[in-house]
């Protein structure tokens, strides 16, 4: 079980991690390979919106809930947000950690700090379940992908709860590797499917919101004026 354990934890999760990298740098190249668009308008608006103002608002626009009006309207869905993406960052990190750090988890207040952020994220995952299961607007909105990744989301986040008290134990005194190697045959599987799943959006958001907020900026509509 251990050498099966040793594979998961690294083997597995490397060769995963390679795949990923290589189709997102084929996704990039072939993104590269279309040039945006220019403006076919001159500037307009108040003189202190410019492009770069524009992009920069754009790219942190998702840090101001105060600046979106859906954010504005519903703050449980951006706190949901917030607990949703962090849980998914400690879980990530929990997956480096363990096999290539694992003396970091004996820190005090380590595991029980992981496992509040992760486990948070698991209530929110099971809540944007329902969520979508129960919305007559978002069953209609979803696909299968949608549903299966968010399923395959929320199952790891309590893989990840169940197996970072075992994070600092090694491998040949680990009495209990269920909960750890569950974790991280997930882990491979979540490396090697979110390339091809709509999971992947965070790698185009940079993007989309550099254009996006470039062409604003140009037309005086980035960064917003308050009260304007």
């Amino acid at each position: 079980m251990s050498h099966f354990l040793h594979f998961a934890e690294h083997t597995l999760q490397e060769a995963a991690l390679i795949v990923m990298a290589l189709v997102y740098t084929f996704r990039l190249i072939w993104f590269f390979r279309f040039k945006a668009g220019r403006d076919r308008q001159p500037p307009t608006g108040v003189p202190w919106t410019t492009p770069r103002k524009g992009w920069l608002y754009s790219l942190a626009v998702i840090a101001m809930p105060w600046a979106m009006e859906s954010s504005r309207r519903k703050p449980m869905l951006y706190a949901q947000f917030v607990i949703f993406h962090l849980g998914v960052a400690a879980a990530i990190t929990m997956s480096f950690l363990i096999p290539y750090a694992p003396r970091s988890l004996a820190a005090p207040g380590t595991v029980l700090f992981l496992q509040i952020f992760i486990g948070a994220a698991f209530a929110v995952g099971c809540l944007r379940i329902v969520r979508r299961v129960r919305s007559p607007v978002m069953r209609r909105l979803s696909s299968p992908d949608d549903y299966f990744s968010l399923v395959l989301l929320t199952v790891w986040f309590a893989s990840a709860v169940l197996a970072v008290p075992y994070g600092a134990t090694p491998l040949a005194e680990l009495s209990v590797p269920g909960p750890r190697l569950a974790f991280f045959l997930l882990t491979g599987f979540f490396l090697l499917y979110v390339p091809f799943s709509k999971i992947s959006h965070y790698l185009y958001y940079p993007f989309t919101r550099y254009y996006l907020g470039r062409t604003l900026g140009h037309r005086g509509v980035y960064p917003v004026k308050k009260g304007g």
